[in-house]
């Protein structure tokens, strides 16, 4: 009985390690800085992806987690970046938490 519990518990962590890393990658995008519209608490980044999609960015301090990790993106820059994903009927939005690259 002992072992059973043991191995259901192993197997349960495997499987909710693999289901976390597979929602990284989709949290994920890669592209071009289109344009950039400045608001009240930041700014909003519209960036082309290789795919002809085009993603608007919420990008923020507080989204950030703080001002160390902020960084004003320019129109022409390769950026990649990590948040939540949601989809309008006509627009893709992702609320940036992480800036991954900047080229």
């Amino acid at each position: 009985m002992k072992n059973t519990l043991r191995f259901s518990a192993v197997l349960m962590l495997l499987v909710f390690t693999v289901s976390c890393a597979c929602m990284k990658d989709k949290n994920t995008i890669s592209g071009k800085v289109v344009s950039v519209e400045f608001g009240k608490d930041g700014y909003t980044a519209r960036i082309g992806t290789d795919k002809n999609e085009v993603y608007f960015a919420l990008i923020s301090i507080v989204n950030l987690g703080g001002p160390q990790n902020y960084k004003k993106l320019k129109e022409g820059e390769e950026v990649t970046v990590k948040g939540e994903i949601w989809k309008t009927e006509t627009e893709n939005h992702i609320k940036v938490k992480e800036i991954v690259s900047v080229k």
